[in-house]
Order: C-alpha cells, then sequence, then structure tokens
C-alpha cells in the first residue's frame, strides 16, 4: 500500500518523535493571503518602515502565519484522523519568522489516553517549528481526539503535567524590539499597557460572517490536509468543521479594535475550541486582561489576554453549570507585547 490512511490512536507510542514532511519555505505571498482572508491590520506586521521604527531589521511575518504553517505540517501524522483538536498549552514564539524563512516540524508524543467510549483516544504531542539554521522559532502542546481503528487493543495511559500559565520570565522579546518611539498615530489607537486593568473586558464590536470558500483557501493555505475540514462524509450532520486556527486568526484580528496596540503574541498559556464553527457562523469577538507583567525590555510590557470567539455577547463564557455556552467558538488564553 502507497497511500497515507494517517495514524489511528493505537499508532502512536509515548516519547516517540515524529519529523513531518515537506518543509515550506514562506513569505509575502503568504503574508498577503493572510491579510486577505482575516481583517489583520497590525502595524508592526503591516510595515517594514514601523517594524524598523521599533527596532526591528523589517516586518516579520504575522506571529499566526509561523503558528498555521507548523502546525500544517504535523496534520497528516498527528490529526489526519482526529474528531478534534481539543487544547494547547506551554506554547512560545521564540524567533522572528522572515520572509524567505523555510519552516519544518517536528513532534514528541508525551501523552495517551483512551475515551470512555473506547472508539476514541487522546494524544498530546510537543511540536517545534525549526527554520532553515535549526533554530526552534515556536514550539506548542496540543491534544488532540483521534479515532481507533481497532477497539479491543490496550494502549497504556500517560496524561502529562502541563503548565496553566506561561512564566512573564519565560517570554521572548525579539532581538531589538523597543518601543521607546513608538508611533501610535500610525499604530491605530493610544493605549499603552499600563491602560490596560486586569478583570477589562473589552467588546471588540466587530463581526465576520464565516464564508464556505474562504475557509477552505486559509486551510489549503496551511496545507492541513485534515478530513474534517474537506470531506463532507466524515460527519454525520455532512458538515465541514471551519479549522479552528481560522477562527483563531479571525478572533484575533478581530481583537484590533481595542487592542491594536498587542503587537506580537509570544506566548499560548491555554487554548479551547469550545463548539464546533460552520460556514455562515457570524464571529464577534471579545477580550479580558487576566494579567499584566514586565519584560526585559523596560519600553515593552506584556498582556495576559483571553481571547473568545462566540456568535453570542460579549463577556458571556459558561452556563450556571460551568460548562461554555454553546455560542462560544474559542477559549483563548495568551501573552502579547504592548509598549509601556
Amino acid at each position: 500500500m502507497k497511500t497515507n490512511p494517517g495514524r489511528f490512536f493505537e499508532d502512536y507510542t509515548l516519547g516517540e518523535v515524529i519529523r513531518h514532511a515537506v518543509p515550506r519555505t514562506v513569505g509575502l505571498g503568504e503574508r498577503a493571503l493572510y491579510h486577505a482572508l482575516y481583517p489583520a491590520r497590525g502595524a508592526l506586521y503591516s510595515s517594514d518602515e514601523f517594524a524598523k521604527g521599533v527596532g526591528l531589521k523589517a516586518s516579520p511575518l504575522d506571529d499566526l502565519v509561523a503558528f498555521h504553517t507548523v502546525f500544517g505540517k504535523t496534520v497528516p501524522d498527528i490529526s489526519l484522523n482526529a474528531v478534534a483538536n481539543l487544547g494547547y498549552a506551554e506554547g512560545r514564539w521564540l524567533l522572528p519568522v522572515w520572509p524567505g524563512d523555510t519552516l519544518r516540524s517536528e513532534s514528541e508524543v508525551i501523552g495517551l489516553k483512551e475515551t470512555s467510549s473506547g472508539a476514541t483516544g487522546v494524544v498530546w504531542v510537543r511540536t517545534r517549528g525549526i527554520n532553515q539554521h535549526g533554530d526552534v522559532v515556536l514550539e506548542y502542546v496540543r491534544w488532540v481526539m483521534v479515532r481507533k481503528r481497532r477497539r479491543e487493543v490496550v494502549v497504556p495511559v500517560h496524561v502529562p503535567e502541563l503548565a496553566s500559565v506561561v512564566d512573564p520570565g519565560a517570554l521572548v522579546v525579539p532581538e531589538g524590539l523597543d518601543f521607546s518611539c513608538y508611533d501610535f498615530g500610525l499604530a491605530g489607537e493610544g493605549h499603552r499597557w499600563g491602560d490596560y486593568a486586569v478583570g477589562e473586558v473589552i467588546d471588540h464590536v466587530d463581526a465576520v460572517t464565516v464564508e464556505e470558500a474562504e475557509h477552505m483557501l486559509a486551510t489549503r493555505l496551511w496545507q492541513n490536509t485534515a478530513k474534517v475540514h474537506f470531506d463532507v462524509t466524515q460527519r454525520e450532520d455532512g458538515k465541514r468543521l471551519i479549522y479552528g486556527g481560522h477562527v483563531i486568526s479571525l478572533a484575533r484580528s478581530l481583537s484590533f479594535n481595542g487592542l491594536a496596540n498587542a503587537q506580537m503574541i509570544v506566548a499560548l498559556n491555554a487554548g479551547a475550541h469550545a463548539n464546533p464553527c460552520f460556514a455562515g457562523d457570524t464571529v464577534r469577538a471579545w477580550s479580558e486582561v487576566l494579567d499584566r507583567a514586565e519584560t526585559t525590555v523596560p519600553s515593552v510590557g506584556a498582556l495576559r489576554l483571553r481571547l473568545v470567539a462566540t456568535r453570542g455577547k460579549a463577556g458571556e463564557l459558561r452556563g450556571g453549570d460551568g460548562k461554555y455556552l454553546p455560542e462560544v467558538l474559542l477559549d483563548l488564553d495568551y501573552w502579547a507585547l504592548v509598549p509601556r
């Protein structure tokens, strides 16, 4: 058999390292398509001159371009037979990705647990994105529910212990970044790090209705081959599941209105795709300020933010039973760099 049917739950071994196929050279084409697909307007990722004004050699590629590219490489080995991508933890952006860089991915299996149904299991992996110099540019943990090929196969259980929050002391500020001469007028808002209060909730006001064509283009752009995103026979309802990363990028881009100066994502503390998203859904976003931290650069502060994508109202997250409301699509906890 020469074709790849994808891995099933019992095909994973704790501790194995998977080198994912097909490295990818990324450039300004990816940036153009990313900005066409999402209402992305962050100044640092839009303008070489703005980036030079804050100490970088040019504008790097968007942080989520790097994430989607690295993630997409892993799909044929990790989530081709996935039922759902369940969550994220311990994510850090370690180096900027520049136009012309070549990225590849590798993942280590760090956890396995069969679900109570016996038809699926959860696989935890730590994934690293590596550039052409062998430097790790991005790392994160994610866990995925994957179908079993044979119910009778028993897989040893190991659930990894993961940090609930990336320590602010471990945040990496890109070399040279300095917000001392930050141009708030060109950035689009005047809000500094100190203007945000812990507990503050920001309604980002705008909304985007998800289109099937845009989702399909985005998922192909990142070379994400998960069957549930393309093949309507993979779900009983006959719908194609919107790639969770598409929802992340939509929500992050919508958050510009109120967080225009949260220029760079540098860590991913936690994340949950709370409910499925389908074409026709109208996505709104709101954020909650969870924490503030200083960095090693006096002009640069870090905000810990909860970003929620929803079909519902700002500020509404869970019901009285503690479960996510059915309107909530995404609950993402991240650190971003902001001028002080």
